[in-house]
């Protein structure tokens, strides 16, 4: 559950404006804030339901966003390679300039 809890806050850092007010509203208070589904419908005045349905989707939509964009992939993808940097610096092996020509080719 932290590993999906953590992808979701990613994908909503990443794809928040693609989303409606209300998508934003209710993710931000149920993965950001740790609202419980009843906190959020309550908090709206609609049905618990609601709130679950609607997050559900919201969820479909962001990885479906991240399917097509690859936003936070590359995101991981250049970390891995910066964390590789750095400890090819380090340990001054002679890789370096093939992991900085990766990080380059990733965009």
């Amino acid at each position: 559950m932290l590993e999906k809890t953590t992808r979701m806050n990613y994908l909503f850092d990443f794809y928040q404006q693609l989303l409606t007010e209300k998508q934003r509203s209710y993710m931000q208070f149920y993965y950001l804030e740790d609202y419980s589904l009843g906190e959020i419908s309550e908090a709206f005045d609609v049905s618990r339901q609601a709130v679950y349905d609607n997050i559900k989707r919201t969820e479909a939509m962001l990885e479906e966003y991240e399917g097509k964009l690859l936003l936070y992939d590359r995101f991981q993808k250049r970390r891995q390679l910066l964390n590789q940097l750095k400890e090819a610096i380090h340990q001054g092996e002679d890789n370096v300039m093939q992991l900085i020509h990766a990080i380059e080719n990733l965009d």
